[in-house]
């Protein structure tokens, strides 16, 4: 029972209901509705799955022969029939130096992800010895008021992911502390609201690119003397600008729209401004205000693959850059891995930020 009820949060969490019509297969108990919730939330997804799979197959073949016809040829037009020859039977015989660099196919991809997996295993036991073998020699380091000794070694693909993570939640919780006070305060006055309607209107539609200039002389004018990773700063203060400008309009709208009622109440209850806020305001502006933040960090995690594939800072937009600058056979391979693992996070995000609104919404359909 107990499980039956963690798998059915787990499908509603990922937008597939719950699992009660595919229980009914095995109970014998069908009915028609079940039959269609089956068809709608699992076998019309799981076929527009492997539609998408065969689509992109068929695609990459026709590419991968486009480009193969090509090569063969180039070669008969600059070194005549022999070396046409030659380069069709490289290709016909997988030979890496020879084939055609094009949209990867599916197979190509799902080996690219385990060979990223294999690299992150063996980045990870390399770092773990390292870490031993300069144990003893850090804690003299530090015991005479010296930095340690710390890796210096090239990132894994998993742990630029979870660079990417850090950097956007920073940027999230930046976003955050900015956009809610302002847009409170400016929720509360009408005036405020006209003032710095302008401003707001100007600056939201501002490219990641702009934000990320803006930033960069800022903190690297203010960072010049400092040891501090000024990377990581200039990323994540980037994302929070790009970002928060859903979460201060929602919050603003969110304030302003609060019931006359519960305000008059808080003044015949004589509350303090700061009770006004907390208890009154604040509790009845949530729902608009978690749509605002659902937004912002949907918009930060699309903003942050830019920002760091322009700031050239650790992370996945870095990953994707230097293996688009790389070159090599298995590169579309590893960046089609990448693009993948983004839209999945970004999904997962989604997906947590709408079951938290949920929480806090007074209706229980919003955000679908």
């Amino acid at each position: 029972m107990k499980q039956s009820l963690t798998l059915n949060k787990v499908t509603r969490f990922m937008g597939f209901g719950t699992l009660k019509p595919f229980t009914a297969l095995f109970t014998g108990k069908v009915q028609k509705e079940d039959i269609l919730t089956i068809l709608k939330k699992f076998i019309v997804p799981i076929a527009s799955i492997l539609l998408f799979i065969g689509l992109w197959h068929a695609g990459s073949r026709a590419l991968f022969n486009m480009e193969a016809d090509y090569k063969i040829e180039k070669a008969l037009t600059d070194q005549g029939q022999k070396a046409a020859n030659e380069m069709k039977a490289c290709i016909a015989s997988g030979d890496i130096s020879c084939q055609p660099n094009t949209l990867p196919s599916p197979t190509q991809v799902w080996a690219s992800f385990q060979t990223l997996l294999k690299d992150h295993k063996v980045i990870s036991a390399d770092k773990l010895a390292f870490k031993e073998k300069t144990a003893a020699m850090n804690e003299k380091r530090v015991a005479a008021g010296q930095d340690p000794i710390t890796y210096t070694g090239r990132p894994s693909f998993v742990d630029q992911i979870f660079t990417s993570l850090k950097t956007v939640f920073a940027g999230f919780l930046l976003a955050l502390l900015i956009a809610v006070p302002i847009g409170i305060v400016i929720g509360l006055s009408e005036t405020l609201r006209s003032s710095f309607n302008w401003l707001i209107q100007i600056f939201k539609p501002v490219s990641p690119v702009v934000w990320l200039l803006l930033v960069f002389m800022i903190v690297k004018t203010m960072t010049k003397d400092s040891n501090q990773d000024s990377a990581f700063i200039i990323s994540f203060i980037s994302v929070g600008l790009c970002s928060m400008w859903a979460t201060l309009v929602n919050t603003a709208m969110g304030v302003s729209s609060v019931d006359k009622d519960y305000i008059n109440v808080a003044k015949v209850l004589k509350l303090g401004a700061f009770q006004k806020v907390f208890k009154v305001i604040l509790p009845s502006s949530l729902p608009l205000i978690f749509t605002g933040l659902r937004i912002t960090l949907s918009v930060a995690w699309m903003v942050l693959i830019a920002i760091e594939l322009l700031a050239q800072s650790p992370g996945l937009g870095s990953f994707v850059w230097e293996e688009f600058q790389n070159g090599a056979n298995d590169s579309n391979s590893k960046i089609i891995v990448a693009m993948f693992v983004i839209g999945l996070i970004g999904f997962l995000l989604d997906r947590i930020m709408l079951t938290i609104q949920k929480m806090v919404s007074f209706n229980k359909n919003e955000g679908l």
